[in-house]
């Protein structure tokens, strides 16, 4: 840590308070003392620009090249802030024009990140054996490194100078790579114009055009497309430049890669399709968008889930109701021999329940039904429901109306207690009243006739009486 005097020694050098420092020095102050990231005074002075307090340093004896803990000395911070003239004061002091930074930054590198020509053409100019296309820990060059940041101007000064433009760092990325990743459009328009191979790709197989909509920078994607870039090329992992766009929810980039020609149904090496993810991350503009496109509703990944699955899994209302109204299969089985309809109910989720039971047994989805006329028949289920069905006779009502074993499974899964089977009647008695509304079929003769299959005419003559809105028993006069 850093004594009082030496905080202000540092200060003074950061503002360029010369006197101050004078004042500082005759206490004998330590100039070499550092701060908690290693820095000295003449690293804070160089930094700043400030060619009065770092000539004084100097001449009271601050060494030109110590470092601070990035590996950091003055020349470096002085080339980073662009500070030509400090780096020409430190050069002449002694100091080593060759150094690097911890991550193996030369004077190159941060003049060429930052886009401080005027340093650039100075090392390139006035200084000896300077290596242009020499690489950073990363395998990155000063081409690099202007590339990912955006910086034009260097970039063209680089380029001048005779720079290797194919060259790849240590992960296979050109600066194509980079400046797309970034959404550097005026530097990658001018690196497509240099002629870099727009097919080439890294490491993990990403070539430009998978940067660019990994980074959802739709103008890279665009500029890309129309240079000719292969709107279908596969990464290492079979992922595709649809998979990065539905990755990012994008709904606008997933519309031009389809409009360019990409293909929707494309799985990679976990059979994960657009689609698939869309579903996943609830992107319900983006599904539709998919579905519109003629993407596989029906398609299985790895754990031989649908879409369909994932939206059950993960209780995505809109998104399931999207995928049944385009008509997803709904018998498909999951690896663990589920349908999405069991998904669901496995974890509980009654109104996604309830929708996909209505979808399966009436194959469309439709508003539910709120008719005037089928108001009193609604409260007349939920009497019928809590107060007159008997245990398991809701099962037998909707096994007469067609429910399948899945359906009741389902329905019954969500266990509220010892009377949870009125709870489950009334659900499956609205289903029933939402399908036979749907069918344009008249509910009160219906559930008449439900009600005498399975043994209940007297239940179905009071609820008939119930639903026509008669009394089921004689009035008794009271006196107040």
């Amino acid at each position: 840590l850093v004594l009082p005097l030496e905080r202000q020694l540092h200060e003074a050098s950061r503002w360029n308070q010369v006197e101050r420092m004078k004042e500082l020095f005759e206490k004998r102050v330590n100039i070499r003392a550092r701060n908690h990231v290693g820095r000295v005074a003449l690293h804070w002075a160089a930094g700043a620009g400030h060619e009065q307090a770092v000539r004084l340093l100097l001449e009271r004896g601050a060494a030109v090249d110590d470092v601070d803990s990035f590996g950091m000395n003055s020349l470096l911070l002085s080339a980073w802030f662009g500070h030509l003239q400090i780096v020409q004061i430190l050069v002449n002091a002694g100091a080593k024009v060759h150094c690097e930074s911890k991550d193996g930054l030369t004077l190159l590198h941060c003049a060429a990140q930052k886009g401080h020509v005027p340093v650039l053409a100075f090392v390139m100019e006035d200084l000896e054996d300077v290596a242009l296309d020499h690489a950073d820990k990363l395998g990155r060059t000063a081409f690099h490194r202007a590339a990912e940041h955006g910086q034009l101007d260097a970039l063209d000064f680089l380029v001048g100078s005779g720079c290797d433009h194919s060259v790849k760092d240590k992960g296979g990325n050109t600066a194509l790579h980079l400046a797309a990743s970034q959404g550097h459009v005026d530097v990658l328009q001018r690196l497509v114009d240099i002629g870099l191979d727009l097919e080439e790709q890294n490491t993990e197989g990403l070539t430009a055009l998978h940067a660019a909509a990994e980074g959802i920078h739709a103008d890279c994607v665009m500029l890309l497309l129309g240079a000719g870039s292969n709107v279908n090329a596969l990464t290492q992992k079979r992922l595709s430049c649809l998979h990065y766009a539905a990755l990012g929810g994008s709904e606008d980039l997933s519309r031009a890669l389809i409009k360019a020609g990409g293909c929707t149904n494309v799985a990679d090496k976990q059979g994960t399709t657009p689609m698939h993810l869309a579903v996943k991350h609830n992107f319900p503009g983006l599904v539709q968008l998919l579905i519109d496109g003629h993407s596989d509703l029906d398609a299985v990944d790895i754990r031989r889930q649908t879409p369909l699955h994932l939206a059950a899994e993960h209780a995505w209302q809109d998104v399931a109701d999207m995928l049944l109204i385009a008509g997803a299969d709904l018998s498909l089985r999951d690896k663990q021999g589920k349908t999405a309809l069991a998904v669901a109910a496995r974890s509980n989720h009654v109104s996604l329940v309830d929708m996909i039971i209505k979808a399966d047994r009436f194959y469309r989805w439709e508003k539910q039904d709120h008719r005037q006329e089928t108001q009193q028949l609604r409260s007349v289920l939920w009497r019928l429901a809590s107060r007159y069905l008997r245990p398991n006779e809701w099962k037998k009502l909707a096994y007469s109306w067609q429910f399948t074993e899945a359906h009741v499974c389902a329905i019954e899964q969500q266990w509220t207690g010892t009377r949870s089977y009125q709870e489950h009647g009334h659900r499956m008695l609205l289903i029933w009243l939402h399908g036979v509304a749907a069918a344009g079929e008249n509910p009160s003769k219906a559930l008449f006739e439900g009600l005498v299959a399975i043994g209940r005419r007297d239940l179905a003559e009071s609820t008939r009486n119930m639903a026509n809105g008669e009394p089921t028993a004689p009035r008794r006069c009271t006196a107040m």
